[in-house]
């Protein structure tokens, strides 16, 4: 048993002294709500002041609700920036930036300036670092430390501690602290790795806010914490205007929400919006089905174009001249006048919506100049404008729209597909778009596919206007000041033109691993997605190179299937090596092969803790429930519970993104066929696990894996 730290003691009295600052902190934050909410007495300006001041105050308490996070995760040691000072300042590296009674500091925050050499420092290149600690901490409690020593003879390496050298360490930064939080069991959510950031990694995080980066990194890189914690970072770093702005969070789906719901309040930052694309379409009903060549052609960029003339086949003069009476006279409206007047609102207006007024207003013109003796066009539209006939001319002439309006009538009529469809698609395609009709468009249950349609829709058509001249708020696109998409590279153009239209100055991290993309229009190279990005400034397109969660006889399995599916690309370099190797179980043709997946499943729960799955084909989980409801193992849905469960049966279209302690792959072959991109998603089913994997099969192995 290796010997404790001689200083342990003394750095858990330090933790426990910080703890109670930060409780102090969040008693006197109480304390001064305490006072600012006497109730609503005083002038407006003193109100106005008072609410805002709450509100800071209040985010403030949500930043300093830490949960089961460690508050303090390391320190470090450096020569001192004073000339008159030639000691040694030390830091205290933590989630949060404490100070005692005094305003004294008492732990930095890990994005602050000063705690960059955590991160960075090399032997090669200290920072001015003399000493580098790791805390292997549980909440308050210390567990073990592990020291990093600088300076000549030194290389970044502990010389009082037993740490192997730099190659035994693969080059990283507190390798057995890294090593102890890689081998703690999942919770089901996925956690910060704020105390364990490498190099690569900070170096993301650190990079400048502007433009779009492209993270590129294989399973288990760490992609997608590092993705929020860049957004964590840019929040503390330009906490105005990006907080009044915006960040928002973009996933692959609800489970993959669920899963990284709980790192950035972990971090501190309470209030980011994550979301999936269907979440971003208000007033309409998602949970339609549809083929992925359906899907394959709402994704493509030229659905815009559709989508725009079925909105102008909408703008249309009217059939026969209007003659309705008034007075003792009658009031006109000509097809060739409704002719120019359509002409006119379209040559005025970009958005379909703002000009519905301006038609109104031409049409009463125009017929008031008809009547005889001296009418006011008011005059005629209040008379006028409740009729059946003359609803019907600017229902004609130009419809105020929803967007669920002009896709339901656009995907329930053939003529206005062909109309709208022809010159710009193959018949073929604007054919395949056709489905019955609903009785009501509230009737509607819309396809995933249908988000971005939907939002083309919302962006052409623009707000609607109300009887007093101010637009629907509701029907206002949100811009935010920071977007980051996980997975992007699943994403298709129409989506791509979804997410940068929400975007106000261009910022966006997007991660992603080409290796992984599935879907019908799945990207094969990242130009494919930056295509239809902005580029307002140069993209950057970083790499992580490191897999710090899948061990290396695991990756072995699956580098075999990514060599395949995409021979370009080059797998990350695993870090650790685990204690099992893949297993490979094959069931005979007159077995059952759901119930030898839940006899797998019941003894690899028996055997331990942590997070176990199931990864399998949508069309086996029926089966497989009930087997395992036949053999009393308990189990939760991942598509209803997410991972909260000891046992999950995931859906292997929505594995991506995932860690489990223990991973099931159920029939490879059939996964292959599931996608149009097969051996990429069952790359992606063979890469969740971070400690053992099993496969169960009764149909031979795609030859990729063999």
């Amino acid at each position: 048993m290796a010997p404790q730290h001689p200083e342990l003691a003394q750095e858990q009295e330090y933790i426990l002294f910080a703890y109670e600052c930060l409780e102090a902190s969040r008693t006197g934050a109480m304390k001064i709500r305490e006072l600012t909410s006497a109730g609503p007495g005083g002038t407006f300006q003193a109100r106005l002041e008072r609410n805002v001041f709450d509100e800071n105050l209040v985010h403030r308490l949500e930043q300093l609700d830490l949960g089961n996070a460690a508050l303090v995760f390391g320190r470090i040691d450096r020569n001192s920036d004073d000339e008159n000072n030639e000691g040694i300042e030390t830091f205290h590296i933590g989630r949060l930036a404490v100070a005692d009674s005094e305003r004294e500091p008492v732990v930095v925050d890990w994005r602050a300036p000063v705690a960059e050499p955590f991160y960075r420092a090399t032997g090669r290149e200290p920072m001015g670092l003399v000493r580098r600690r790791h805390f292997v901490v549980e909440g308050a409690q210390l567990l073990a430390l592990e020291d990093e020593l600088f300076g000549e003879g030194h290389l970044g390496i502990g010389q009082d501690d037993g740490l192997a050298d730099d190659n035994a360490s693969h080059g990283l930064r507190g390798y057995s602290t890294l090593l102890t939080a890689l081998g703690r069991s999942r919770t089901g959510q996925l956690g910060d790795i704020v105390a364990t950031i490498q190099a690569e990694q900070d170096e993301i995080i650190r990079s400048p806010q502007g433009g779009v980066l492209v993270v590129q990194g294989g399973p288990g890189t760490g992609k997608t914490v590092v993705a929020l914690h860049r957004a964590a970072y840019l929040l503390y770093t330009h906490r105005f205007p990006l907080e009044d702005q915006g960040v928002l969070v973009i996933g692959p789906n609800r489970v993959f929400l669920r899963y990284i719901e709980r790192v950035l309040p972990s971090l501190g930052e309470a209030g980011v919006s994550q979301v999936v694309l269907q979440d971003l379409v208000p007033e309409v009903t998602f949970g339609g089905k549809e083929s992925s060549e359906v899907a394959r052609i709402k994704g493509q960029k030229k659905i815009a174009r559709v989508i725009d003339k079925a909105i102008s086949d909408r703008e249309r003069p009217i059939r026969k001249d209007v003659v309705m009476p008034y007075g003792t006279s009658y009031a006109r409206l000509s097809v060739e006048e409704s002719t120019q007047i359509v002409k006119a609102a379209r040559r005025r207006y970009h958005r379909h919506n703002q000009a519905r007024r301006f038609v109104e207003n031409e049409v009463w013109s125009a017929m008031a100049a008809t009547v005889r003796g001296d009418v006011e066009p008011d005059e005629l539209r209040d008379a006028l404008r409740e009729t059946l006939e003359m609803r019907a001319v600017f229902e004609r002439m130009w419809p105020v729209l929803t967007p669920a309006q002009l896709l339901h009538d656009l995907f329930g009529s053939q003529a206005l597909l062909k109309l709208a469809g022809q010159g710009i698609i193959p018949e073929s395609e604007f054919s395949a778009l056709y489905r019955t009709r609903s009785e009501s468009v509230q009737d509607v249950r819309w396809t995933n596919a249908d988000a971005a349609l939907l939002d083309e829709a919302r962006f052409l058509l623009g707000p609607r206007p109300r009887r007093s001249g101010k637009i629907d708020e509701a029907d206002e696109i949100r811009t935010y000041g920071h977007i980051v998409v996980d997975e992007v590279q699943d994403l298709t153009p129409m989506q791509l033109r979804m997410v940068t239209r929400r975007s106000l100055s261009g910022s966006m991290t997007v991660v992603g691993d080409i290796a992984q993309a599935t879907g019908p229009l799945a990207a094969n190279d990242w130009n494919d997605v930056l295509d239809h990005l902005p580029s307002r400034k140069e993209p950057r397109v970083v790499g992580l190179s490191v897999g710090y969660r899948i061990p290396s006889q695991i990756m072995k399995l699956a580098d075999k299937v990514m060599l395949a599916a995409t021979p370009g690309l080059r797998a990350p370099r695993s870090v650790r090596d685990g204690d099992h190797d893949p297993m490979i179980v094959s069931v005979s043709a007159d077995a059952s092969l759901a119930h030898a997946v839940a006899q797998q499943a019941r003894d690899v729960v028996a055997q331990g803790d942590g997070r176990v799955a199931i990864i399998c084909p949508e069309d086996m989980i029926a089966g497989i429930t009930a087997s395992l409801d036949t053999l009393s193992v308990h189990y939760g849905l991942a598509r209803t519970a997410g991972l909260d469960q000891g046992l999950s049966i995931v859906p292997a279209t929505l594995a991506k993104g995932l860690e489990l302690d223990d991973v099931i792959v159920v029939e490879p072959a059939a996964i292959v066929e599931e996608d149009p991109q097969g051996l990429r998603l069952l790359y992606v089913t063979l890469t969740r696990s971070t400690r053992t994997l099993a496969v169960v099969h009764q149909r031979p192995l795609p030859d990729a894996m063999l």
